[in-house]
């Protein structure tokens, strides 16, 4: 496969299960979250073993695509679950424990799919997916009793779903393309398309978006709006230090990635202690703190140079990661205790779609400055002092957005008085 195909096998997978979280989150509202959860992982795991037989770059990436789709029935039913089973007063917690196995997951698997790609071949990954996704598949069936659907009386919203899925592809993949020269026209198309989308949704009886929550409910609004920017201000992070730890430090992508895996483990650690304290203390404090903390981190890569240390770096990470814990759990807290039941899916699916269209914001601004200041060439050598200015560059810029997200924290308003919509 060339560098272009390549490329794409990660970009399917990303923009299928971005444009597929609200829809599938309404989905479960409608027809019961635990059974559509446990598609999604069938889903999932027929797409892995797809991919792990795959003879075809086509064919590897249309199941990359249903991948993308079984993982779009996960990431917001799964928050959407815990939400139904435990009461507000302890969902804090709980999604503080989720939150730690994903940073788990996040810490764990570039490892070990080192290690059987090296072993075993890199289809091996995907046949583990196979085996994992099975056991998590019995588990439901044996362990998790009872269903949720709160929004059953509704129907779905079949023709928002679509000019929701349309929208926001264009979106997504426009910034994915930039500074290409259609990229422009890929966003605004997208823009007008959210445009008719939103009118849409307004007329009808049971939307696919409840955009009134965002109208009447600050908390829900600014909550959505703060995960949006944290996520462009920390997305890149991980894939600026490991080309400044490769490039101007010198270091294999194994070394540089036991270094990255600093802030993953520290999020992990922090996780459950940080939606324990979202549960006694206001969560806008609490994500307020978490996001001038990742401000701070983010300042100080700004000074990143060749003579800069190990331990700084390190230190830096772990200052990153305990603020996105203080950020990102409280922040889901507030987001999920401003709704009713019957809104979860949606709800969860929102907050999930806001994380991946900041991914998509981070990688497109981290790619605009390289594309400004050196263009479309190997990094060698003679260009590393320029690389290492675009760095600095994409880092201040990163801290300014970060600072942006701390004022849009502190207006969402208290949670506790909220008049939950």
């Amino acid at each position: 496969m060339d560098a272009i195909l390549l490329t794409w096998v990660n970009t399917v997978y990303f923009l299928a299960t971005a444009v597929f979280l609200i829809p599938f989150g309404k989905i479960a509202d409608i027809y019961g979250r635990k059974r559509i959860f446990t598609y999604g992982i069938l889903t999932f795991c027929i797409g892995s073993a797809g991919v792990a037989i795959s003879t075809s770059p086509v064919m590897l990436i249309g199941f990359r695509i249903l991948q993308g789709i079984g993982a779009s029935a996960i990431f917001p039913i799964g928050a959407a679950i815990l939400g139904s089973t435990f009461p507000t007063s302890e969902l804090g917690k709980v999604l503080g424990i989720n939150a730690a196995a994903v940073y788990i997951g996040f810490s764990a698997g570039p490892f070990f799919g080192g290690v059987l790609t090296h072993e075993l071949g890199w289809r091996s990954i995907f046949l583990a997916n196979v085996l994992l996704g099975s056991i998590v598949i019995i588990s439901i069936v044996w362990k998790l009793k009872g269903e949720w659907r709160e929004a059953k009386e509704e129907r779905f919203d079949l023709l928002g779903s679509v000019l929701y899925t349309i929208a926001l592809s264009l979106i997504m993949f426009g910034f994915s393309q930039l500074p290409s020269g259609e990229s422009a026209w890929l966003i605004l198309g997208g823009f007008l398309g959210a445009f008719i989308f939103i009118k849409w949704e307004a007329k009808m009886r049971s939307p696919v978006l409840e955009t009134r929550l965002f109208r009447s409910n600050r908390v829900f609004a600014f909550s959505n709006l703060a995960a949006v920017i944290h996520m462009a201000a920390t997305f890149s992070v991980s894939f600026l230090l490991s080309l400044y730890l490769q490039y101007i430090k010198g270091l294999t992508p194994e070394n540089a990635g036991l270094i990255l895996i600093s802030q993953p483990i520290v999020q992990a650690v922090f996780s459950p202690f940080c939606g324990r304290l979202s549960d006694r203390i206001e969560p806008r404090l609490v994500a307020s703190a978490g996001l001038a903390l990742t401000a701070a981190g983010l300042f100080l890569f700004a000074f990143l140079d060749e003579k800069t240390t190990f331990g700084f770096i390190v230190m830096s990470l772990a200052l990153v990661g305990v603020g996105c814990a203080l950020f990102a759990v409280p922040n889901a807290n507030a987001v999920m205790s401003s709704v009713e039941n019957r809104f979860f899916g949606v709800a969860s699916g929102a907050l999930s779609t806001m994380r991946m269209t900041g991914m998509v914001f981070s990688t497109g601004i981290a790619l605009l400055i390289f594309s400004i200041y050196i263009g479309k060439v190997q990094i060698t050598p003679e260009y590393y002092p320029v690389f290492l200015r675009c760095t600095k560059l994409a880092f201040t810029f990163f801290f300014i957005l970060c600072v942006a997200g701390i004022l849009a924290s502190l207006a969402r308003g208290k949670l506790r008085s909220v008049i939950l919509f």
